[in-house]
């Protein structure tokens, strides 16, 4: 083997020399080549000139020859990607509203159960309206009709967005003036459950409601929405009620032990029954005023739901359907109203039967709320655990509403027939369609008797903020999550702006004061001095910085103009608000000064609108929820109160948050 490799280079070396193509050279096999080769590609430094090689043994040279390496060319970098364009956002397509009307079909006679307008399909502006495609295809099947919703609470829930109703204010008002004017059925005067949303007060208390209820009706007042406020001292549950009861006494609504005199002469003799405090989306107060109807069950008749719109009423309506107020197949039988923040969602009367308060049922309730409120958060189920976690990230005061009469549910039977199954090799399967869901109904003897909870349309305010947005702006400006405040310190010659829906100028003052935002925390608040305000917002008015009202330069077009208003107002101390400066229904801002220091402002609000100085504030001490100033700027940290869970055992630091709330 040692010779034939001897010769086999021998005659390698006798060889002529290859000439070597252009491009990469060829390397020996890895057995050929020497140890110190490498067959990484890289420069090498210029070949020495050979050496003559040793003779070998045998007389003759033995050369070895290895073919030189040339480096492989390098290759071009391959051509950088184009840069992808910054993706923006997409806009949420709006739903395109699609049907023809058919006025030749008459009306159906069956009411929407989601607004209460009777259904249709005459005219889309027409409350109740269906396109006559589905409408002629609902009101063939049989009772399909009964249940349905129309067009606009559909759009409505699950697209967000509402459609405007040719329904004027005074149809509203003679629509509920009727109601409420009827007959008394039962011998007895129908209750008014007054609804007022307590973020909007006093605007929320309408001035003509003496004369929609009528004379000799009792009335109970209900503040809602009590979960978005936060507590601004241990006793600012009484505070709010004391301003209900004084906001009702403006407009002519008194208790009946001041019902005397020349006051019931004003009011028309009604009868201011009671007021409690509730919020109809967490629950907060609701089991107390249904033991509070139950009590007058005597007393009054029928129930009317009545307030201005976006007060809440369809949210109570819905959450009375699943307590101990309603007959137990209620829930089987009712569908549950449309909700939405645009205004005026309600176009006609809702309604359900009440269960009759009989002895035996108010001691079984007393003893399921006594058993309720017993338990502590860990000894609820997984679901109900989930719900209260849920709600406590939305608001303040939560309440748990439970049932006690329940239908109970039989269990489901499975409809088997094997002959739909027995086919021979010939024949192909027919599956059978669903079978349309029988609807469940009320019997004769259920509703010969009853008394019914209505829910009225709400009444639009006059001169309302709201009435001059659009949906995804009204979303903003109302707030479903627990108000945050927001405080700032402000010197003379600055500005705040809330949106560009409000402004407050500070103009004279001797010391600095602090002014604290109560609005929806998706309303931008934006401070600036006295020179740059108006350039601020012509230049970012319908843009980012403000937010509201969207769509640039061309909504701003149509959009009224603020209308200024002075203010005089002198400070009582640093620890307490002076009076509340309420823009319309977008908010308002609580003013603190040093005491005897007289302050000059200027409230901007759309024309339209005015500027509302509210004292007593509704928070006085609003001040304090707020956390360290932020260095260098004129704000304040912001800080939010831990949220309380009514008729639940407290324990923990949710006793001590107890103690302070409910120390009333």
């Amino acid at each position: 083997m040692h010779r034939l490799g001897r010769a086999l280079l021998g005659a390698l070396a006798r060889a002529p020399p290859l000439r070597q193509r252009p491009g990469p050279a060829r390397l020996l096999p890895a057995a050929l080549r020497p140890s110190g080769l490498s067959t990484r590609a890289r420069r090498e430094p210029p070949a020495a000139p050979p050496r003559p090689a040793a003779p070998a043994p045998g007389g003759e040279e033995e050369q070895f020859v290895f073919p030189e390496y040339v480096p492989e060319p390098a290759r071009e970098p391959p051509p950088a990607a184009p840069a992808r364009p910054e993706r923006r956002p997409r806009e949420k397509r709006q739903h395109r509203v699609t049907g023809r009307p058919d006025p030749s079909v008459p009306p159906s006679g069956v009411s929407c159960s989601g607004c209460g307008a009777e259904l249709h399909c005459r005219d889309p502006a027409v409350p109740g309206y269906l396109p006559s495609e589905k409408y002629l295809r609902l009101m063939e099947a049989h009772r399909a009709l009964q249940g349905a919703v129309c067009q606009r609470c559909w759009l409505l829930v699950h697209h967000h967005q509402a459609l405007h109703m040719q329904v004027s204010r005074e149809q509203y008002r003679n629509l509920v003036s009727a109601a409420l004017r009827s007959p008394p059925r039962h011998g007895r005067s129908p209750l008014v459950l007054y609804m007022v949303d307590m973020l909007d007060l006093p605007d929320s208390v309408l001035p003509d409601l003496p004369q929609l209820v009528g004379a000799g009706s009792n009335i109970l007042v209900v503040g809602n929405k009590m979960d978005l406020l936060p507590g601004d001292s241990p006793d600012y549950l009484k505070r709010f009620r004391k301003q209900l009861l004084r906001s009702c006494a403006r407009v002519g609504i008194l208790p009946a032990a001041q019902g005397t005199g020349s006051q019931v002469g004003r009011t028309g003799s009604q009868n201011l029954v009671d007021v409690h405090l509730i919020s109809a989306k967490t629950g907060y107060g609701v089991e107390e005023l249904i033991s509070k109807l139950q009590r007058s069950w005597k007393c009054n008749g029928d129930v009317y739901l009545v307030g201005a719109t976006n007060s809440g009423k369809s949210t109570l309506f819905n959450t009375l359907l699943q307590s101990d107020y309603c007959k137990s197949r209620t829930p089987e039988v009712i569908n549950r109203a449309t909700i939405s923040p645009w205004p005026g969602t309600t176009l006609n009367l809702l309604k359900f039967p009440i269960i009759n308060p009989t002895s035996d049922r108010l001691f079984r309730r007393q003893e399921r709320l006594k058993a309720d409120a017993e338990k502590t958060e860990e000894q609820l189920s997984d679901d109900e655990q989930k719900f209260l976690k849920c709600l406590k990230k939305q608001g303040y005061l939560i309440g748990r509403v439970g049932r006690t009469f329940q239908q109970q549910k039989s269990k489901a039977v499975i409809d088997f027939d094997p002959d739909e199954l027995s086919f021979n090799m010939e024949e192909e399967p027919v599956f059978s369609s669903n079978k349309p869901k029988e609807r469940v109904e009320f019997t004769y003897n259920e509703l010969k008797d009853a008394r019914w909870f209505f829910d009225t349309p709400g009444i639009v305010k006059e001169n309302c903020v709201l009435n001059l947005l659009t949906e995804k702006e009204v979303k903003l400006v109302l707030p479903t999550h627990a108000i945050v405040p927001r405080t700032f310190v402000l010197k003379p010659g600055m500005v705040l702006f809330l949106g560009a829906l409000g402004r407050i100028d500070y103009l004279q003052g001797a010391k600095s004061s602090w002014f604290s935002v109560v609005a929806s925390n998706l309303l931008p608040v934006y401070v600036t001095t006295l020179e740059k305000a108006d350039s601020i917002y012509q230049k970012h008015a319908g843009k980012t910085l403000l937010k509201v009202p969207m769509g640039g330069e061309e909504r701003m077009k149509e959009f009224p103009p603020l209308i200024p208003q002075d203010i005089t107002l002198e400070g009582i101390g640093t620890l307490e608000a002076v009076a509340d400066i309420k823009l319309s229904s977008a908010g308002w801002v609580a003013i603190t000064a040093h005491l005897e220091d007289k302050l000059q402002l200027r409230a901007y609000t759309p024309e339209g609108t005015t500027p509302m100085i509210r004292k007593p504030p509704l928070l006085p001490h609003i001040v304090d929820i707020k956390g360290n100033r932020i260095r260098g700027s004129a704000s304040y940290r912001t800080k939010k109160p831990p949220p309380l869970v009514e008729n639940l055992q407290a324990n923990g630091t949710n006793k001590q948050i107890k103690k302070r709330v409910f120390k009333i």
